[in-house]
This record gives structure tokens, C-alpha cells and sequence, in this order.
């Protein structure tokens, strides 16, 4: 299929800047297994629930990942943090005038040194160093210093209550510089009814990158090469999908990157059957792509073009993924990170 197979209008206005007064006001639109699109409101999504049923959220915790510093001869720079190496080094993309060299040393935040020590590509390799004060770590300097990495199409300077509403309420694990969006309108008295309905919840982890918002630059979309994201699948969640299936209940993913974590572990287990992964997946999902583990998938509306509408064409079909949008531009839906959520059942096969 070609990239522009994936386009669709979609008016400035209804890019949302900023979240809604509290997490569960967002609207739901479901498009159901026959085809048909109901509008509700976010809370509406226990009607859609069933005993027995699972969901999965990616647990995944967003840093302050944007960064601020100086070079040696004064001009500005600003990092993008794309991945913690470990206690001392980063992997981030810099913004600057000219691109600093190896052995080159930033000064960030008037507080601490980054000597560039190498480059991946587009990425630079990055050593945090301290003179003096505590003794941080890399994450530690960037819970400190750091700014929230709002995506590129909020237009406005982050601010403090981005803090809290661009995090999950179940975040645990730091690593992700943008926000698993489709767990944003949970909060705790959702997650409470969900539970007492006869849910079950599970976890899977995906630290989301930078990469999630880079354009797909190639017309055959075939040829276009995903970014590579750390993932983990434990025992424990597996074993929750089995017995979901077991007892008649359905695997519900929250979010695009609990789709790729659960299509990933099967993908690369011996059997091809979902088993416990950890490392890394540049999976892309495109339409024609069976799906393993996922039976319903609720998610946010997606960039045109972007490979994450890709994976909901995948699923839900494309012409019926963009009949949908259509029905959301038209009902002024909120879109993207902060917007309004989408719940999505597979296509009947009769």
C-alpha cells in the first residue's frame, strides 16, 4: 500500500493542546464488529466490557526527557533523550546549529556536563559528568533538570500540569519520552469499577521513543524501516492471556505499543504462540498482517499517514479505519496525544 492510502483531513482546531479537565471527560467512539460507529463518552467503555475479559497497559513511565544546555562556544542546544544506556550514559537526539564532535563537552541546565563520546546515525552518545554536588545518575539529572517532551504538534511550552496528565495513573517503569496516549483517560475510580465488573488487568512494557513521531518518508510503505523500541512481556501476563482464553474472555490491548508488545512476543517466540519476551521490536504492522494476541484495541486517533494509523487500518480494516476518522472529523473529535479515544472490534468474517 502506498502512504497516501492513509491520509485523511484533518482541521488544526481539533488538535488537542491541552488534556480535558479531568481523564475519564474525553469522548469514546466505537466502531463495532458490524461496522457501525456509536458515540459515547469515555466511561461508557464499561457497557463494552465483559466478565472475564483482560486488559493490557503498558506500564511504561514517561522522563522529562527534554533538556536544555550550551556548547563550549556558547550557541544553544537541546536534547531529546531517546533511550538511558545506563547509570552514566544516553543515547538523544541533538538540536544545534552545527552538530557537536566527538569529545565535544555540553554544559546542560548550568548544572552538569554531557561529553558527546559517539554516534548511532542520528543519535549521539552522551556520558553525564558532575564536578561536584550528589552523586546522580543519568536519570536521576534528568528527573531534575529535564522538561516534559510534549509531541511536536502541541504548540506550547510544557507545562506543570503535563507533569501529572501526560502520565498514565498505573505508570511505573521510567523510559518512555512519549506517553502509551490510550491509558490517559483512566484514573483510579475507572480502574476500580473495571476491576469490580470482573476484569482482569495486566502489564506489558514499551518505552516509547522519539521515533513514534517520525514521518513515513517512503511512498510504498513496504520499504519504510520502523524504530527499534525496548519491550517486556513477563511470565505473569501470559499467563493472565491464557487463562482469559480459557475461561471465554477476550484480550483487550490498550494503546498501539501494548498491540506491539503482545504481536512482538509471539512473533518472536520458537512456537509463535504468545511466551515471555525482553529486548527490543521494530515491528510495523500494516493492513494484510494477522493478528495473534489482540481480539479488541482501544486507542487514540492517530497522526494522517503515521504508521500508528497503519496499525489500526491492520486491525480494524482500512476503508472502515477511515470511515471512522471521517466520522470523528466530523463530529470534532479531539485527536491525538491529549484527544478523544477510539474503541475498536475486528471486522465480522460473515
Amino acid at each position: 500500500m502506498q502512504r497516501q492510502d492513509f491520509h485523511f483531513n484533518l482541521p488544526d482546531a481539533l488538535i488537542a493542546q491541552k488534556p480535558p479537565e479531568s481523564r475519564t471527560d474525553s469522548r469514546l467512539l466505537v466502531l463495532e464488529a458490524d461496522g457501525r460507529l456509536s458515540d459515547c463518552h469515555f466511561p461508557d467503555i464499561l457497557e463494552y466490557l465483559q466478565p472475564n475479559d483482560c486488559l493490557i497497559f503498558n506500564n511504561t513511565r514517561v522522563i522529562p526527557a527534554r533538556l536544555f544546555g550550551q556548547k563550549q562556544s556558547g550557541g544553544k542546544v537541546e536534547l531529546l533523550i531517546e533511550r538511558v544506556l545506563d547509570a552514566n550514559r544516553v543515547l538523544t537526539h541533538i538540536r544545534a546549529s552545527n552538530a557537536p564532535k566527538p569529545g565535544d563537552a555540553l554544559t546542560i541546565a548550568e548544572a552538569f556536563q554531557a561529553v558527546v563520546i559517539g554516534r548511532e546515525g542520528a543519535l549521539f552518545e552522551l556520558q553525564f559528568q558532575q564536578e561536584d554536588g550528589p552523586d546522580l545518575t543519568a536519570l536521576d539529572l534528568i528527573e531534575r533538570y529535564g522538561h516534559i517532551p510534549l509531541p511536536p504538534y502541541i504548540s506550547r511550552e510544557d507545562a506543570v500540569e503535563d507533569k501529572t496528565r501526560y502520565q498514565t495513573v498505573y505508570s511505573q517503569i521510567p523510559g518512555a519520552v512519549a506517553a502509551p496516549t490510550a491509558g490517559l483517560h483512566f484514573d483510579e475510580p475507572l480502574l476500580k469499577k473495571i476491576a469490580e465488573k470482573g476484569v482482569k488487568i495486566g502489564f506489558v512494557t514499551l518505552h516509547v521513543g522519539a521515533g513514534t513521531f517520525k514521518p513515513v518518508q517512503v511512498d510504498d510503505i513496504a520499504r519504510h524501516k520502523m524504530h527499534s523500541e525496548v519491550i517486556e512481556v513477563l511470565p505473569e501476563t501470559v499467563a493472565l492471556i491464557e487463562q482469559t482464553r480459557q475461561k471465554g474472555g477476550r484480550v483487550i490491548a490498550v494503546g498501539t505499543t501494548s498491540v506491539r508488545c503482545l504481536e512482538s512476543a509471539a512473533r518472536f517466540s520458537k512456537t509463535g504462540e504468545l511466551a515471555p519476551y525482553q529486548g527490543e521490536t521494530d515491528i510495523f504492522i500494516t493492513p494484510g498482517v494477522d493478528f495473534k494476541v489482540v481480539e479488541v484495541l482501544l486507542t487514540n486517533f492517530h497522526l494522517p499517514e503515521s504508521t500508528l494509523i497503519m496499525l489500526v487500518s491492520a486491525f480494524a480494516g482500512h476503508k472502515r479505519t477511515l470511515s471512522a476518522y471521517e466520522h470523528a472529523v466530523a463530529q470534532s473529535y479531539r485527536f491525538f496525544s491529549y484527544g478523544d479515544a477510539m474503541l475498536v472490534f475486528p471486522q465480522n468474517k460473515t
